[in-house]
């Protein structure tokens, strides 16, 4: 409308009025600038993330070359240190793989010969060769890619803007016209012409995306005073309306880092939970850097000044068949020389030969206990005089939430948000992490959950019909997939409910880019970042408690804005309309006109 108000102003020679309309009109277009630049950086960002490299059985020998050249049927080596460059599958020997990005699981998982390893995960133990099964696309990492093509659609706030824009152009063209129509029997028609555009452009709510757009960018502005930059000004709305916030675990709702827990059961008197991290220290290269995430576990808790008058005479490092570390000590302070070892506990168990029945059935019970809570237990030992092994006790240990976290959840809840869980995390660990923040204990696994089609990728047909009531009632989901997190945010949109979802890793970028409002914790890689509307720039989720306060109050400036402009618009077209019947223009014109 507005382009066809400048050419009618140019055609009546009115150069002026058609200069400002021309300015309003780029400026208007100007505003998605900013979304249209920024529609591909999630894509981009897992594309940078895809250009690995990979050491390749070619001509008889490894070279190494791009991963991207990689075909199904290579022979690839894969070691310590090193991304695993496709999905494959594992030969001779075992390897401790890095899959947080992918799945949230904390701790290293231990990939035996045939395991299917996946591209985007890290090797950090161990070396094996390993043949090829999917790349590029085609891989399990490739495919989040491909989810997070899938979501180009209008967001709620401009949806309701274009619907209120139509519903208002649409009345001023036909009150418009009719006044035309009218005037041209009492006047020339360049001068009824004048005078009806003068009319469309004040009754079209020309400013109506500047004013909004510019009430979102100052509420992004205080948004970021509370450490969350905005990406994508409309997610404002759409958290103001939020009524579902899910949210991985790993990293989310928890730190990110296994902690020693306050339960340590002891097998031998006088042993305590410092006795034992001292011990099981000794059963590391304690002056060392830690070489894994359980010599990190050990070393941060001990209190490394009781190792001074320590001497380590020997050192037997972890081996994945083992499964456990072995040190020779000195203490100088009595003279006497023993061993220390820490590990599984069915591996400690099977070096114990004193008492070995009775400890056992003990050693089980607590094992099934807190395992049944998704606890994980190190089991540590030493000799004694007699150079039989003795097992000591367990030290339990946990990726715990952040301090703020309960608090976040049950403000978010006072304020009409439900949080539920949705992690790739063991369905155990889920389950504690959810008692814990008093979440709810129904905490489904993927069983059962929907799935992409395997070629199309397409949603399974009626989705909210068939999977929305598992949903809807479950606290949260264990054991998921990318497709699934994408699944679940889109069968909770289905159902009506505006969405929100809080990750981290790569695994959630899918699901943030589909949720109404996709949320970047602190900390979170690249292509989560790039999917999401909003980052958090500070630890933990309170931030987000403070947003829903700030979106909702933003929300109703633009409401009452909204309403101010439809009333005006149609009190002006309404005045108008009557006044040009019941005053006659004609009659009012200067004398001589």
């Amino acid at each position: 409308m507005i382009w066809i108000a400048a050419i009618v102003e140019l055609a009546i020679e009115n150069f002026i009025d058609m200069a400002i309309l021309l300015f309003i009109q780029f400026a208007n277009a100007s505003i998605g600038y900013y979304e249209i630049t920024k529609a591909g950086d999630a894509v981009a960002a897992l594309k940078k993330s895809l250009q690995a490299k990979a050491t390749v059985k070619r001509d008889g020998r490894f070279i190494e070359i791009e991963a991207a050249l990689l075909v199904p049927g290579d022979l690839v080596l894969l070691g310590s240190g090193g991304a695993i460059p496709a999905d494959c599958r594992t030969h001779d020997n075992q390897i401790d793989v890095d899959q947080a990005a992918l799945t949230g699981e904390s701790l290293p998982v231990t990939m035996y010969p045939g395991d299917s390893c996946k591209m985007g995960s890290t090797v950090v133990r161990g070396e094996t060769e390993a043949t090829v099964e999917y790349t590029g696309a085609e891989t399990f990492f490739g495919k989040t890619a491909s989810l997070l093509q899938q979501t180009t659609e209008y967001s709620n706030f401009q949806k309701i803007l274009i619907s209120i824009v139509i519903v208002l152009v649409v009345i001023s063209s036909v009150l418009c016209s009719i006044v035309l129509i009218y005037l041209c029997t009492v006047t020339t028609f360049k001068e009824a012409l004048s005078f009806v555009v003068v009319l469309m452009v004040a009754s079209i709510p020309i400013a109506i995306e500047i004013v909004t757009t510019t009430t979102l960018a100052l509420g992004s502005k205080e948004l970021s005073h509370h450490g969350a930059i905005v990406t994508r000004l409309a997610a404002i709305e759409d958290m103001a309306g939020m009524s579902i916030l899910c949210s991985d675990k790993t990293g989310t709702l928890t730190l990110n880092k296994m902690v020693i827990q306050e339960e340590t059961p002891c097998y031998v008197p006088e042993q305590n939970q410092k006795t034992l991290l001292r011990y099981a220290a000794m059963a590391t290269r304690w002056n060392e850097p830690p070489k894994d995430a359980l010599d990190t576990l050990t070393l941060t808790a001990v209190d490394l000044s009781s190792l001074d008058d320590v001497e380590q005479l020997d050192y037997m490092p972890f081996d994945p068949i083992v499964k456990r570390t072995e040190g020779t000590v000195r203490d100088n302070t009595t003279g006497k020389t023993f061993k220390t070892t820490k590990g599984a506990p069915n591996v400690i168990l099977s070096l114990i030969t004193h008492n070995h029945k009775s400890v056992q059935d003990q050693v089980n019970r607590d094992i099934t206990s807190y395992g049944l809570r998704g606890i994980r237990t190190l089991a540590v030992a030493k000799t004694n005089d007699n150079n039989d092994w003795e097992l000591l006790g367990l030290l339990t240990f946990l990726d715990p939430p952040r301090p703020d976290t309960k608090q976040t959840i049950e403000d978010a809840v006072k304020y009409g948000v439900v949080v539920k869980m949705i992690t790739g995390d063991h369905l155990l660990i889920a389950r504690e992490t959810a008692r814990v923040l008093g979440m709810g204990d129904f905490i489904c696994s993927a069983e059962g959950l929907p799935l992409l089609d395997p070629i199309t990728k397409a949603k399974p047909k009626d989705l909210c019909k068939n999977f929305g009531d598992q949903c809807l009632s479950a606290d949260g989901f264990a054991q998921v997939f990318p497709e699934h997190k994408f699944l679940i945010v889109e069968c909770l949109r289905e159902l009506g409910y505006k969405i929100g979802m809080t990750g981290d890793g790569v695994n959630d970028a899918p699901a943030l880019k589909r949720a109404d409002v996709g949320i970047a914790v602190q900390g979170a890689t690249d292509a989560a970042r790039a999917a999401a509307d909003i980052v958090l720039t500070e630890p933990g989720l309170s931030t987000i408690v403070h947003g829903i306060i700030i979106s909702r109050c933003i929300f109703a400036r633009i409401r009452n804005f909204l309403i101010y402009r439809i009333a005006a618009t149609l009190q002006l077209l309404c005045f108008f309309f009557i006044a040009v019947f019941w005053f006659k223009p004609i009659d009012y014109m200067p004398t001589g006109w």
